[in-house]
C-alpha cells in the first residue's frame, strides 16, 4: 500500500471486520483493490470477491468509505452506515467488510515565484495538495517550506504533470510561453495564467504561432481565477484556488471518466455471465471454473457450483413447455 501511495496509484483497502461461519474469510483478512478492478490479497472466496471489487470501485469513484454486509440470511433491522448485500453461494455464512478508498493527492504545479505564487502554494498546502514550485531562477528563500518538490529546470515540467495536476503559470512574463507550451500539451486537469487580459491575448497569439493547436490553447484559463474582484496577491491566489476547487469537483462527478483519469487509462472491458447454480455474476475473462454444455460455455463462481451443474445440468437450465417462458444459456450472458 505504501508503494502504491508513493507512486500515486489509486486503490481501496478491504478489511474483514466480522465473520459468521461457514465462511473462508476471517476477521483481519484484508485485500487491496486497484482502480482497474484487480484484487490483491484475501477477504474470502469467489462468493465475496466480485461484490467487494464492485463496491471498492464505487468507493474510489465517490471517495467515501463504506461498511458492507454479505450474507445468505435475510437482512435484519437496518443498521446506520451498513450496506446490506446478498451472498448467493450455497455455502452460507456472513461477512462484514470495511472498504476504504485511497486516492492520490491532487498536484498543484506553480511556475514562477511571484508573491501570488507563494500565496497559492500556502493555500495548496492547507488544502492538502501536493505542491510543486518551478522557477529556473530558484523559488526564493523559504521555498522548501512551501513545496513538496522544487524544480529549477523547466524541461522537467512534463514529468510532474498527470490528469490530477493543476498548473498555474505566474512568472510575470519571464517564461510564461515556455511553461504553457508544455502544460497545454499535457494531460493536466487545469492550466491557468496569471496575467492581464491584454498580456493573455499576446501569449495566446505567440502560442498559436509556435504550433500549439487552437484546441490546446482553448484549455488555457487566462486570466486565471474566478472573478471575485481580487486586487492583492493573496486575493488573486484565493480566486485561483477557488476556481481549481470548482474545476476539481466538476470533474469528480461520477460520469464514467473520472476513475480512468486516476489510472491514465480505461479499465479493461469485461464480459460477465450468470452462474446458473447460485446466480452470482462471474467475469468471463478471469473465470477459473467453466464447462461446455450443448455447445455453449457455462461459467461458475466456484468448483462446488461446477460440480452441481455437472451432476444435474437439466435442473439449472430449464426449458419451459411450449408457449411458456424459457431460460437458456444465452440469457445468462450479460456482456
Amino acid at each position: 500500500a505504501h508503494e502504491l501511495l508513493e507512486k500515486g496509484i489509486p486503490f481501496a483497502t478491504a478489511l474483514v471486520v466480522r465473520a459468521e461461519n461457514p465462511t473462508s474469510g476471517k476477521p483481519g483478512d484484508k485485500a487491496i483493490v486497484t482502480a482497474d478492478g484487480v484484487m490483491h490479497g484475501w477477504i474470502g472466496g469467489s462468493c465475496a470477491q466480485p461484490t467487494v471489487i464492485e463496491e471498492s470501485l464505487k468507493a474510489l469513484a465517490d471517495g467515501e468509505p463504506r461498511l458492507i454486509r454479505l450474507s445468505t440470511e435475510p437482512a435484519g433491522p437496518p443498521r446506520d452506515g451498513l450496506i446490506e448485500l446478498p451472498m448467493t453461494c450455497f455455502s452460507g455464512g456472513t461477512l462484514e467488510i470495511y472498504i476504504e478508498p485511497h486516492r492520490p493527492l491532487p498536484r498543484l504545479l506553480i511556475v514562477g515565484s511571484l508573491p501570488v505564487a507563494r500565496s497559492l502554494a500556502r493555500l495548496g498546502q492547507v488544502m492538502n495538495y501536493r505542491v510543486v514550485l518551478a522557477d529556473p531562477e530558484g523559488a526564493g528563500a523559504g521555498a522548501e517550506t512551501l513545496a513538496d518538490v522544487i524544480l529549477t529546470d523547466l524541461a522537467e515540467l512534463a514529468d510532474h504533470i498527470d490528469p490530477l495536476t493543476y498548473v498555474i503559470v505566474a512568472s510575470h512574463g519571464n517564461y510564461d510561453e515556455i511553461a504553457l507550451e508544455t502544460a497545454l500539451r499535457s494531460p493536466a486537469a487545469y492550466v491557468g495564467l496569471v496575467a492581464s487580459q491584454k498580456r493573455a491575448e499576446s501569449v495566446r497569439e505567440y502560442l498559436l504561432s509556435a504550433g500549439v493547436s487552437e484546441a490546446e490553447i482553448g484549455r488555457l484559463k487566462a486570466p486565471a481565477g474566478l472573478d471575485i474582484q481580487a486586487r492583492r496577491g493573496d486575493e488573486i491566489a484565493l480566486s485561483i484556488m477557488a476556481e481549481i476547487v470548482q474545476r476539481r469537483r466538476l470533474t469528480e462527478q461520477l460520469d464514467g471518466t473520472w476513475l480512468a483519469s486516476l489510472t491514465g487509462r480505461q479499465a479493461p472491458a469485461q464480459t460477465t455471465a450468470i452462474d446458473p447454480v447460485c446466480g452470482m455474476t462471474v467475469v468471463v475473462e478471469t473465470a477459473q471454473y467453466k464447462s461446455e454444455y450443448k455447445g455453449e460455455m457455462v461459467y461458475f463462481c466456484a468448483a462446488g457450483c461446477k460440480q452441481r451443474f455437472a451432476a444435474e445440468p437439466e435442473r439449472y437450465v430449464v426449458k419451459a413447455p411450449a408457449g411458456g417462458n424459457s431460460i437458456d444459456l444465452s440469457d445468462m450472458m450479460l456482456g
